[in-house]
């Protein structure tokens, strides 16, 4: 039930995640003192059907329709006119082509009124609107699209809507065709599911009320990547268990006591791998952003429930029918053959590994090669962001009405770049904001209109609020494009240069803070997730070489996967750019993920190499862990690829990026790259604690 309610607690405003020392969030905090209410306008753009002027009885009918918006119905018996901040108008445009209803929604009010979350509000007053204008303009020959900031928000909330759903849908049915695949079992797979299902539960059990008391924020992406992460990293868990345990089942009679055999092997690599993941995704923390800061916390309950479900829920759910309890894994059941059972060698893992080992040097060496070879594609990733139109992957009314809205008024005029100015400088910031290229329009605000021109042929005195007024800078281009936010950056210029305490906000300035903070970001973390995942691998190993050397690998793999990606955005699917924390997200879930694939192999060699050397200890655990290590990237993989159907560029990307990144890791990283390398390297792998392994 609390997975299913955790979008109730989602917080989707940009504004909310932006560090209070943003130039946005002070501008805006300022500029709010402005005006009586906070407003988030719908915007309802209306066309005739065939493109033509529109006729005396066509806008007699956008103007009725618009007076009659006030008394559409509301949840709990509320009305719009109950939410908004003004008048409902009809404003034709210069060209005579279509009409602009400005529909100004106050979301606190409605919040205080209706009783729920800000963003549902919205799409209730904009669906409301939507399902109206139908009915009210058929028959005239008119066609309505609502858009602006508001329709945005309701696009955005209806994307996301699968996430409680079908995500987790189609996440667990893929899951289950590939467990079913690999053990052949009916039973056995459903144990897994469960298992990740369950503790899928126990972190929104967790996360729910603190998303609600504001401890931490959720936002759809945040939610998405939680079930992904959840089911995925469960369920490699829970592989590398029972992989261990079918092991043991061959030298203990008892199934009880081939589990605590197999608990106790496999405790130290998944606890490793769950506190080498949850220590990286924490390093989000250290983000400004409170999107990404929030993830960290987020994601790191999503590791600890799933570390938890597969060491506690999963050997009981194995155990549960007593010594029958090897038939779980019928029709293929393990028999026990005594304390001295080796693993079968006839296997495809045992070939690969004599091949590597055999040749370790020209297989480390050409797997690097070519692994560079895509990482040379890297410098042309493009992650400068994108407009707000550029998120949705298919045809959303929002996107449809701003192009509309574009081709008939100043698409700008509705959220205009507010710049806070002393009142001293004010002329001296309008006069060179005014000629800069993108800009309609620039004037300063007297509170009788939106733009501040007055209503009327006379002058109208600027309003001052503490010695600061607020200039207004209506642009060509709309606040939800990419284009808007390029022209902020030269309205700050020129502001800053006029006035050194001139302020830059508005919804394109949100945008433009936002993305130079995950560039930031980005220069500030990875450094840290380094640090955290090098330290883990040391106190886990007990060597420093191994460490480094693992680490080195996964940066690789992590550039080679943006490489890769670069070159499928831009020139196979012709994507418009990546959102600016789309590489930063790319990096910490990489590697944190990734070098869990390297962490069960050397775990596995180190257990060998303490007793069989270095170089056979290599081809000994790349044999047993190969199919257990490949099925749980696949697991993985196809988890994070689920998240492509939710129709928004984020996701699409991150789904790409983590499912390219972890078959890489899983059939080259870890299968020939870091065999080969700690093969060729030989005992010295394990300094400055070598002395312990035996030599070669």
């Amino acid at each position: 039930m609390a997975q299913g309610t955790l979008s109730q607690v989602q917080e989707n405003d940009q504004a909310a995640f932006l560090p209070a020392g943003a130039e946005s969030t002070r501008a805006d905090d300022l500029a709010a003192e402005f005006t009586e209410s906070d407003t988030l306008p719908a915007l309802v753009v209306v066309t005739s059907d065939d493109g033509e002027a529109l006729t005396e009885e066509q806008l007699a009918a956008v103007q009725s329709f618009a007076e009659d918006i006030a008394t559409l119905d509301l949840p709990d018996g509320e009305t719009l006119g109950d939410v908004l901040t003004g008048d409902v108008v009809a404003i034709p445009s210069e060209d005579g082509e279509a009409v602009l209803i400005p529909v100004p929604i106050d979301a606190a009010e409605a919040d205080r009124l209706i009783g729920e979350e800000e963003d549902r509000v919205t799409v209730a007053v904009v669906d409301a609107i939507r399902a109206a204008a139908p009915d009210a303009l058929d028959d005239a020959g008119l066609t309505a699209w609502v858009t602006g900031p508001a329709g945005f928000v309701a696009d955005l909330v209806s994307a996301f809507g699968g996430i409680d759903g079908i995500l987790l849908g189609v996440a667990l049915v893929v899951v289950l065709i590939i467990l079913i695949v690999v053990y052949r079992s009916p039973l056995l797979p459903f144990a897994v599911i469960l298992t990740s299902v369950f503790g899928l539960c126990l972190a929104a059990l967790v996360i729910k009320p603190l998303a609600g008391a504001d401890v931490l924020q959720l936002n759809g992406q945040s939610q998405g990547i939680l079930s992904i992460l959840v089911i995925g990293a469960a369920t490699d868990y829970s592989l590398l268990l029972v992989a261990r345990y079918r092991e043991e089942l061959a030298r203990h009679q008892h199934p009880a006591a081939a589990m605590r055999a197999a608990w106790r092997v496999s405790v130290e690599p998944i606890a490793a791998s769950a506190g080498t993941v949850i220590a990286g995704v924490l390093c989000l923390m250290l983000s400004d952003l409170g999107s990404n800061a929030s993830l960290g916390p987020v994601a790191a309950i999503g590791i600890a429930a799933s570390f938890l479900a597969a060491l506690t829920l999963l050997p009981a759910l194995l155990l549960i029918a007593g010594r029958r309890s090897r038939a779980v894994f019928w029709p293929r059941m393990p028999r026990y053959v005594g304390t001295e059972a080796e693993p079968d060698r006839r296997g495809l893992w045992f070939r690969v590994a004599g091949f590597v080992t055999r040749h370790a040097r020209p297989v480390w060496i050409l797997t690097a090669l070519a692994l560079c070879a895509l990482a040379a594609f890297v410098p042309t990733f493009r992650a400068e962001g994108t407009s707000e139109s550029d998120v949705f992957l298919g045809d959303v009314e929002a996107v449809e009405g701003e192009e509309v809205l574009a081709e008939h008024f100043d698409a700008g005029l509705v959220e205009p770049i507010q710049v806070v100015v002393p009142e001293a400088d004010a002329e001296a910031v309008l006069d060179a904001v005014s000629d800069l290229d993108g800009v309609a329009s620039a004037s300063i605000y007297t509170g009788e209109s939106m733009t501040g021109a007055p209503p009327s042929g006379e002058a109208a005195e600027p309003k001052v609020v503490d010695g600061n007024v607020l200039v207004q800078v209506v642009t060509e281009s709309g606040s939800e494009s990419q284009a808007e936010t390029e022209v902020v950056e030269e309205v700050r210029t020129a502001a800053h240069g006029a006035s050194a305490d001139a302020l830059v906000g508005g919804a394109a300035a949100q945008r433009l803070d936002t993305q130079q903070t995950a560039a930031n970001d980005l220069r500030t973390i990875v450094p840290v997730v380094l640090l955290v995942i090098f330290v883990m691998l040391v106190l886990l190993l007990r060597a420093i070489v191994a460490p480094l050397l693992l680490l080195l690998a996964n940066v690789l793999s992590f550039a080679a996967t943006m490489g890769l990606a670069a070159l499928v955005f831009n020139h196979i699917l012709d994507l418009p750019g990546a959102d600016a924390t789309v590489p930063l997200y790319g990096f910490v879930f990489l590697v944190a993920l990734g070098i869990d694939y390297s962490i069960f192999l050397m775990t596995r060699v180190r257990e060998e190499s303490l007793q069989h050397g270095t170089r056979e200890g290599v081809r000994r655990g790349l044999a047993v862990t190969g199919g257990v290590i490949t099925s749980a990237g696949l697991v993985l993989a196809a988890t994070f690829s689920a998240l492509a159907i939710i129709p928004l560029l984020f996701l699409l990307q991150i789904a790409f990026i983590v499912a390219a990144g972890v078959l890489l890791d899983t059939f080259v990283v870890r299968s020939l790259l870091v065999p080969g390398l700690v093969h060729d390297v030989g005992r010295p792998v394990w300094w400055p604690w070598a002395r312990r392994v035996p030599r070669d």
